[in-house]
């Protein structure tokens, strides 16, 4: 009788693990969680366009995880591809409103960015910084390298938030050198099961704090968390805005708006709210 051998393939990685869709679901969808349902695809384009079709089907709360994105998007319409099962890739259906004003929905991107920082710390063992909007940070070497992003993305029944996090990449798997992963942080943990869990746990407390307050960051302590936790602040920045404009700078603050207060040589300080920051060099 012959033996029954997975064959090998693309799922077959001994390495990189499947995601436990059963265990998640049992830890994570309970009576009294935010998180409502729990999918895990093998592969998918984007686990934002997906979500965001469905939105008006789904309650607040559900969770698509891509095992492999071949179409992941990024801010301003980057991509966002990693080799299967070398990261978390996924997204979540948010309904905010009435409770939190819509003028507030903004701080959703920063407080995926807290929340996530904090679960990786609890989880992994690891420092996270964060890099003003939405960039997540590691230590490589002594180096800064962008380990994460997140993206949210309105719908007409609320905002869809995703995020991506390079877990197990190899040096030679990076996209980009400026690129980190957890596995060259030098992580405790790169089992993407617990981090997953660390990491929408994380969230549903940050929500539900901010939610709580009327979206108020300060109220809910959002502001002041992401603030202490955000490598931007009192570094020089190039700040590269919508329709070709630059503001150079000192970044002094994140605003009640989520936005970067950057001081400008001649003492000026412009709240940029939109574009792309770069880190230039530290001025503590």
């Amino acid at each position: 009788m012959t033996p029954n051998v997975p064959s090998a393939g693309r799922w077959s990685n001994l390495d990189r693990p499947p995601l436990n869709a059963t265990s998640l679901q049992r830890a994570l969808v309970t009576p009294d969680s935010l998180w409502t349902s729990l999918e895990v695809v093998q592969s998918t384009g984007s686990t934002n366009t997906d979500l965001a079709a469905r939105a008006g089907e789904l309650p607040e709360g559900a969770v698509l995880v891509a095992e492999e994105q071949t179409a992941g998007k990024g801010r301003l319409d980057r991509s966002w591809v990693a080799p299967a099962r070398s990261g978390l890739f996924f997204s979540v259906l948010l309904k905010p409103g009435p409770q939190v004003p819509e003028e507030r929905w903004g701080w959703l991107t920063l407080l995926a960015g807290v929340a996530t920082a904090t679960g990786l710390s609890r989880a992994a063992g690891v420092d996270t910084a964060l890099k003003w909007p939405n960039d997540l940070l590691v230590t490589v070497d002594g180096e800064e390298r962008k380990t994460g992003g997140i993206l949210a993305e309105r719908t007409a029944e609320g905002l869809v938030l995703g995020i991506g996090l390079n877990v197990s990449l190899t040096e030679d798997e990076l996209p980009v050198p400026a690129a980190g992963s957890l596995l060259l942080a030098k992580a405790a943990v790169t089992d993407r099961d617990p981090l997953l869990r660390a990491v929408l746990r994380s969230l549903e407390q940050w929500y539900g704090g901010w939610r709580a307050a009327g979206g108020d960051p300060a109220a809910s302590g959002l502001q002041e968390t992401y603030a202490a936790g955000c490598a931007t602040l009192g570094r020089h920045v190039r700040a590269e805005l919508p329709g070709g404009r630059e503001v150079t700078g000192t970044a002094e603050a994140v605003d009640a708006e989520g936005r970067l207060v950057v001081r400008t040589a001649d003492e000026t300080r412009e709240a940029v709210g939109a574009g792309d920051v770069v880190h230039l060099r530290s001025v503590r």
